[in-house]
């Protein structure tokens, strides 16, 4: 009897290892790159929205930026959390 039971432990420790390392660090890995990113936004950067809004920064703020969009240059303000990606800057 108390074999199994340490067969079961062992087990749900492996199960939960396996959780850890194929599910929860690589979510954490991520969610610390995306925090990056937005904390080092810089104005002229290109980026989308989690909306699919491509946009460029006119001014970062602390908790938010404001985004020209279109052709017309309308400036508009997002929270930071709302920035999905940047774009690459063309090297010119």
């Amino acid at each position: 009897m108390p074999q199994q039971m340490i067969m079961a432990v062992v087990m749900w420790v492996a199960v939960f290892a396996v959780f850890y390392f194929l599910l929860i660090r690589p979510q954490k890995k991520k969610e610390k790159q995306l925090k990056e990113m937005r904390e080092n936004l810089k104005t002229g950067d290109k980026v989308t929205t989690i909306g699919g809004i491509i946009a460029h920064v006119a001014k970062v703020e602390e908790d938010h930026v404001v985004l020209e969009l279109g052709p017309n240059r309308s400036k508009v303000p997002f929270e930071k959390w709302a920035i999905g990606t940047v774009q690459p800057q063309d090297e010119k």
